[in-house]
């Protein structure tokens, strides 16, 4: 999964996305959100434009989960043959997510949750608490406890991604969850723990270009995600959360969250993978487990990768000249991947 954001913008950041990647679910934290059938054909139709000549890409659309989102809004979405999920972001808990349904009033859609789990459309989830009480580096723990866990019991055949999990306790809640519960892991949260906000490469100093949501754990949480990740579960798929922003809004005295890995994800992930000696199970990770949960045809195409390294550009730049800083800039990365 990841974020396309809109405009120019966009229109960088599509040909990045789908340099070795056929599909995408795309997320739906635009402004404004995502939240009909019609938001969700017109953002396509925008990303579909920004696709370049020749390349062969899908966009697999959202909705955005708000306390106002129908069991009509959920048949109608399905009924579109484009819309593979609903995201849900509790509202305050990311970019763009003040639209979101908060987690202490999950009733409010119970009717759309079952309808959801009556026609397969899985709920996405940002798995963060909002509780201002509860410490950063603890929101994710505690939304499985209070939130993650009463949900499977509320709605046990709802088909559930926890995206982008984070640490031991997200990891062993989906391993200990029913089959229709799965997560994904992103590239920045096998790769980094949360030393790598203050120091990076040997330097010290914030590093504004490894701020994320959710944030970077312990080294731990870290280690349990290479497990799981590497360990052939299908339960445990990519999803880059790519976000692309502004490198002045990232460097700036109220910096944005997310790292922009579209344009290495792949070869980040294949270095993870080498390290832990498991390239065996690479695939399965990056282009099987992910289709097979969503009940999609697994990709028929190849991507070569190659042991060649390379050098991540320092910026990338829109066409109305608004510099993006990608993750890992100007780092050597150890593969290359290419379609075939």
């Amino acid at each position: 999964f990841i974020s396309m954001s809109d405009g120019e913008m966009m229109k960088m950041v599509v040909p990045h996305s789908c340099r070795v990647f056929q599909r995408a679910i795309i997320m739906p934290n635009l402004v404004p959100p995502v939240v009909s059938v019609e938001d969700a054909e017109k953002y396509r139709e925008r990303i579909q434009a920004a696709i370049p000549p020749g390349v062969s890409f899908e966009p697999m659309m959202t909705l955005y989960l708000t306390g106002s989102t129908t069991p009509d809004d959920i048949r109608a979405a399905a009924a579109t043959g484009f819309v593979k999920a609903v995201k849900w972001y509790p509202a305050g808990a990311t970019t763009n997510s003040d639209a979101g349904l908060p987690e202490t009033k999950v009733d409010l859609v119970l009717p759309t949750l079952k309808a959801m789990a009556e026609i397969g459309l899985p709920l996405l989830c940002h798995g963060e608490s909002t509780d201002p009480t509860v410490d950063v580096f603890d929101r994710e723990a505690v939304w499985v406890e209070r939130v993650l866990k009463p949900l499977i019991e509320a709605v046990p055949e709802l088909k559930i991604v926890m995206e982008h999990i984070t640490t031991k306790q997200g990891a062993e809640a989906v391993l200990a969850a029913p089959k229709n519960v799965a997560a994904t892991i992103t590239v920045q949260h096998l790769m980094l723990n949360r030393n790598a906000l203050f120091s990076y490469g040997g330097k010290g100093g914030l590093r504004p270009h490894n701020w994320c949501l959710p944030i970077l754990k312990r080294e731990e949480h870290r280690l349990k995600l290479v497990e799981v990740a590497t360990s052939g579960n299908p339960k445990f798929f990519a999803g880059t959360d790519s976000a692309p922003h502004p490198t002045t809004a990232k460097e700036s005295a109220c910096g944005c969250a997310g790292c922009f890995t579209a344009s290495t994800a792949l070869e980040c992930y294949a270095e993870v993978f080498e390290d832990a000696g498991c390239l065996e199970k690479f695939e399965a990770f990056v282009a099987h487990n992910g289709a097979d949960f969503y009940g999609l045809p697994r990709n028929s195409a190849k991507v070569k990768l190659e042991r060649k390294t390379t050098t991540v550009p320092t910026q990338l730049v829109t066409s109305d000249g608004i510099s993006v800083t990608p993750f890992r800039a100007g780092e050597e990365v150890r593969w290359t991947a290419s379609l075939v």
